[in-house]
């Protein structure tokens, strides 16, 4: 990894999970040509505010709440689904604050989440053969060849829905609507009626009694503009790397390179070979980086993989999200925990409990049990702080949406119910009140460790 490090030079390196198979090779290089000279969707200042945030995490200080669509949709692109996923974030980082007396740094699975892996590049309907569904920015999800045949014109739509998405995620974090004065009124319709909306309400009735005696001393969202709006986050796996490549521009402050399509970019389980061409691109943006890390990888090939990424060791450029199963990561985590800790690596610990959950069920539909992911963050928690590892955050695959994807919570929603309102791309997600749940029940593990560490601290 000590080789001259180009935007390009990923394209010399084996890459896994990227479209081969583009009918015209000279319509994909116009296409992402035209991107180079498109501006910047995020900014190297914004990249490097949250890589500072993410130092804290790692410190303790702060905890990382990343969750959003499992693969946006040109279909589904709506301004209410994006104020949905932006307000239920809100809340949920409301309800974490709140109990885990820690702030909550916000990072969205949107505006450029929009391919994704697949386990196998082709599949067989009815005797006929086509290119696998690989995310909207590649291909369709119609099983016709006018939609799974490789279209490089659906970068361009890519790049022009994340602009659009952008620019009202800052319109929401910046203009009020984010104003903690408003928490009574994000609450989302189908969660009102439900056991989380009334614990919500109640919590949101405590956080209006304080900011009425903060008003009352002086504290108003004038005198301190912070109250009026929030600090917001991009993010998106870094897969398909000839778009990434055409949106990484040098930073004119510092001379550095940023991939300027997302705050941070992630490296999948299935991407993360560390000869590879993923690693060697994002060895070389400075942007907070991400890596899932799953039950297949021992501690010696973790701290290489970390020592490429990161090997300045600088706090809050990498996060490591766990994604083992909630049978496999009791024995899986710990060791790799205790490899890092005892190497002396500054990386955030953060978990993400959906990809190791995922199941069929017997109807047919993919779906993921909440007990599960419940149980694969509960235990995350208790491992880390066994381990003497700070337990830095959540990544959720999860929509504001109404939809019926995932079985369990509250509501106890069962197979039967899948049908009712499935409407993924992809992989299942939590809806907004399974969300929620988890937001309270995950504070309560927070609040519990709160409330131990000065006992600790005189032991």
């Amino acid at each position: 990894m000590t080789e001259h490090w180009t935007p390009a030079s990923w394209r010399s390196k084996p890459a896994k999970h990227m479209p081969t198979d583009y009918p015209d090779a000279a319509a994909l290089s116009a296409a992402e040509q035209t991107l180079r000279g498109m501006p910047p969707l995020v900014f190297a200042g914004e990249a490097r505010r949250l890589k500072g945030l993410l130092a804290d995490v790692s410190e303790g200080k702060a905890f990382l709440l990343q969750g959003g669509d499992c693969a946006e949709s040109f279909k589904e692109f709506h301004a209410d689904n994006i104020r949905d996923t932006f307000r239920l974030i809100l809340q949920m980082a409301v309800v974490l604050t709140f109990a885990g007396g820690k702030p909550v740094v916000k990072v969205g699975r949107i505006a450029g989440q929009f391919a994704k892996p697949r386990s196998e590049p082709i599949e067989t309907i009815d005797g006929v053969t086509m290119p696998s569904y690989r995310g909207d920015i590649i291909n369709g999800m119609d099983f016709t060849p006018e939609e799974r045949n490789p279209d490089p014109e659906r970068l361009l739509k890519a790049y022009g829905q994340s602009a659009a998405t952008l620019n009202l995620l800052r319109a929401f974090a910046g203009g009020g609507y984010a104003d903690l004065h408003n928490i009574h009124r994000w609450t989302l319709g189908f969660v009102g009626d439900s056991p989380q909306g009334a614990r919500y309400r109640e919590l949101s009735d405590k956080i209006s009694e304080a900011l009425t005696f903060m008003a009352a001393i002086g504290v108003t969202p004038e005198s301190h503009p912070d109250l009026h709006r929030v600090e917001f986050f991009t993010s998106h796996e870094a897969l398909l790397l000839g778009f990434e490549e055409a949106m990484t521009r040098v930073d004119s402050t510092s001379g550095d390179w940023y991939d300027t399509s997302a705050h941070l970019l992630w490296i999948g389980e299935r991407t993360r070979q560390l000869d590879g061409a993923h690693i060697e691109y994002m060895r070389g943006v400075k942007n907070p980086i991400g890596m899932k890390v799953g039950p297949t990888v021992e501690g010696d090939e973790l701290l290489r993989l970390i020592d490429a990424l990161n090997p300045a060791n600088e706090p809050g450029r990498l996060t490591l999200y766990g994604r083992f199963g909630s049978d496999k990561i009791a024995d899986r985590l710990p060791r790799l925990m205790q490899a890092t800790k005892r190497a002396g690596r500054s990386v955030v610990w953060a978990i993400d409990p959906m990809h190791g959950n995922t199941l069929k069920a017997n109807n047919g539909y993919k779906t993921r049990p909440f007990d599960r992911i419940l149980s694969e963050v509960r235990q995350f928690v208790e491992i880390a702080e066994s381990e003497g590892v700070h337990p830095g955050g959540v990544h959720l695959e999860m929509t504001g949406q109404n939809v019926t994807e995932c079985i369990g919570g509250a509501r106890a929603l069962s197979e039967g119910e899948l049908a009712d309102r499935y409407h993924t791309h992809c992989d299942p997600r939590l809806n907004g009140e399974q969300a929620l749940e988890l937001a309270f029940l995950v504070a309560e593990k927070l609040k519990d460790a709160r409330e131990t560490e000065p006992k600790a601290a005189l032991a």
